[in-house]
């Protein structure tokens, strides 16, 4: 009997001193650490405005915080264009009618790239994003536009039909890049020898379009108003050149400080046209 009840009492005890160990067991955990933020990582630069839509892409930002605004007019009678050769081919329905070299509207001049000339201490180097020459309606678009030494040039085909991108320096053939309809782009690097790089296309033969090599970001190509912005110049004295395909270039000299626009204006006339042939 004594024996039983030690046995008894063993086994209480053993209890007791188990309980304090089941309640710790039991006790509640605490609560999970938030999940950690995601890691973001680096994603490649957005294409520029002109990625995609064959609008002139943007330089990279400059340094400075000058400005340079004008107007590039046309005085006297503008040259009739010429009427374009009619084309059986439906992906060219709603190209341009006439030949368009030169546009005048209003007096304003379009299509002529205005670049600061040489080199600008501080500017930064060539952008990676490239620029971009649309195929649209058997147009290439835009028709004028620059790109800073060493950049690369992509040819998209936004067309349903054949296209050929013929690159020209003066005389001399550089490429000649089939792009079937739709097809992928095609990228080629600035000539590094070469101001204007002229582009054509045999299977339509009014295709053309320029692209104007500078050795800095400071340059922009007139819309139909005939004006044009430069942004982000150092502060200095600089020449700028006004270009045109047919009528040749203009200059002047402009002083630039921060905080303060300057301007410069140009002016062209059929004259131009007749003295360049």
């Amino acid at each position: 009997m004594k024996l039983r009840l030690f046995g008894l009492s063993m086994v209480g005890v053993a209890g007791l001193l188990a309980l304090p160990a089941c309640k710790k067991e039991e006790a509640p955990a605490p609560p999970a650490a938030a999940p950690a933020a995601p890691t973001r990582q680096a994603v490649p630069p957005a294409p520029t405005a002109g990625a995609g839509t064959g609008e002139a892409a943007a330089p990279a930002a400059p340094a400075g915080n000058g400005v340079v605004k004008g107007t590039v007019s046309f005085t006297g009678t503008p040259p009739v264009m010429a009427d374009l050769a009619p084309s059986a081919d439906p992906a060219c329905d709603g190209r341009p009618e006439k030949e368009e070299s030169v546009l005048v509207k209003d007096g304003k001049l379009q299509n002529v790239l205005v670049r600061v000339k040489g080199p600008v201490a501080g500017a930064p180097a060539a952008p990676s994003t490239p620029v971009v020459v649309d195929q649209s309606k058997c147009s290439y678009v835009p028709r004028v536009q620059g790109a800073v030494a060493g950049q690369q040039v992509v040819f998209k085909n936004s067309d349903g039909t054949l296209h050929n991108v013929r690159g020209v320096v003066g005389t001399k053939p550089l490429f000649n890049v089939a792009q079937p309809p739709m097809g992928a782009p095609v990228q080629k690097p600035m000539p590094a020898d070469a101001e204007v790089l002229r582009l054509k296309c045999d299977v339509h033969p009014w295709m053309a379009a320029y692209v104007v090599s500078n050795p800095n970001p400071y340059f922009a190509t007139t819309g139909a108003d005939g004006t044009f912005t430069l942004t982000g110049l150092p502060a200095g004295t600089y020449t700028l050149e006004a270009w045109h395909e047919t009528l040749g270039t203009k200059t002047a000299e402009v002083t630039v400080k921060d905080g303060t626009p300057a301007e410069a204006t140009f002016s062209f006339a059929a004259t131009d046209a007749q003295a360049k042939q």
